[in-house]
């Protein structure tokens, strides 16, 4: 098997991973309830997963980082805990539903949303970002990298227009969170929402969001807190402010490990690897006959490669990858429907690969053999 659908899930996780989720089901407690040995222990690893992703991130500190179930939660958390009635908010067609769909229910609240546009290799219209500003635009809200195109957003770019108008920064990093790196200082990003399943390496499940010190989002679930128990309101201080209930420590012992073993290999050169098997797969595909290949390949990207053969449909193309030569890609929609109306595939969908450090040389070879064979059929 080849599994080129890291984009969706890393499936291969250091064996860390693993071993702590089973050491964290067998001795720890409850973090924060209790201050016997294993729940201090449990607080202990809650700590310390909140240090290697502060450290990756560069954030101020810990306190900066909240535990969520995943990046969806994390955007919902957010996007609901910043902006309300009257609210705009500047968005992109790149987004995933997890960004679109919390944005759509602020406007049915009687929020505004509008689009950035993309040309046709799906790239930004960056101009677009000025000529959408209103009075009541509040902030902007970008992925670090489409999961369609794997094209980047230029967040520099986009930190300086919001910076130059006193808007809110928030990104989705579901793809970037671990594959490259982020400051979130150096882009003076104010909510940085990511998931643990993917390029961090933890386990389904985890996930979380940096906020900046000083800003407070309204929590989308208040309850269980561990501290304040006769306070009627939830605690506002982060990260108990928006992490009610019990946290799912063993999933967050997982996550610190594949953190930690990200920090040790370095980031940098794991996206070095990632890129090349990415970049050769491309180069390799590009010119046969009847594959149209989206994104632009001039640029800085994730390591995702989207294609389609000809009219084929892409579940199809999917299917025959996996049946005949063992191949693990993802096809369809990829909860991005703006992109896909963008780029014209609303009904063909895309093929996705998506490479990963534990992939090689030989299975991005294989790849292109196999799209190939399919073009050629």
């Amino acid at each position: 098997m080849i599994y080129l659908d890291n984009a969706a899930t890393t499936l291969y996780k250091p064996p860390e991973v693993g071993q702590a989720m089973l050491d964290a089901l067998q001795t720890a407690g409850n973090p924060g309830r209790g201050a016997h040995a294993p729940t201090l222990h449990a607080s202990r690893i809650v700590y310390e997963t909140r240090e290697a992703l502060a450290q990756l991130f560069h954030a101020e500190g810990p306190a900066c980082i909240a535990f969520a179930s995943n990046a969806t939660q994390a955007l919902n958390t957010a996007i609901n805990g910043l902006f309300g009635p009257g609210d705009h908010v500047i968005t992109t067609v790149c987004e995933h539903n997890s960004v679109l769909r919390p944005l759509y229910r602020l406007q049915r609240q009687g929020g505004e949303v509008s689009f950035v546009d993309v040309d046709a290799n799906g790239v930004l219209c960056y101009a677009q970002f000025e000529q959408l500003l209103r009075p009541n635009t509040r902030g902007v809200v970008v992925t670090g990298a489409s999961n369609v195109t794997g094209n980047r957003t230029d967040l520099a770019f986009v930190s300086a227009f919001a910076k130059k108008h006193g808007l809110l920064f928030l990104v989705d990093a579901a793809q970037t969170a671990g594959a490259m790196p982020v400051d979130v200082q150096a882009l003076g990003i104010d909510v940085l929402c990511f998931t643990g399943h993917k390029a961090l390496l933890g386990p389904q499940g985890t996930g979380g969001l940096y906020v900046r010190p000083g800003l407070q989002v309204a929590p989308l679930v208040v309850g269980g807190s561990g501290v304040h128990s006769f306070d009627e309101r939830h605690p506002v201080e982060m990260p108990t402010a928006l992490e009610a209930g019990t946290l799912n420590v063993p999933g967050i012992a997982g996550l610190g490990a594949g953190v930690r073993w990200l920090l040790t290999q370095g980031v940098e050169a794991l996206e070095t690897k990632e890129n090349a098997l990415a970049r050769l797969f491309y180069e390799t595909v590009r010119e046969i006959p009847g594959v149209r290949l989206y994104g632009d390949f001039t640029a800085p990207r994730a390591p995702i490669v989207s294609l389609n053969l000809a009219g084929e449909d892409s579940a199809r193309v999917a299917d025959a990858l996996w049946e005949e030569y063992g191949i693990c890609v993802r096809a369809g929609a990829h909860c991005a429907p703006l992109m896909h109306k963008a780029l014209g595939t609303v009904e063909q969908g895309v093929v996705r690969f998506s490479f990963s450090h534990t992939n090689t040389r030989e299975e991005a070879l294989a790849a292109a053999r196999a799209v190939r064979s399919l073009a050629e059929e």
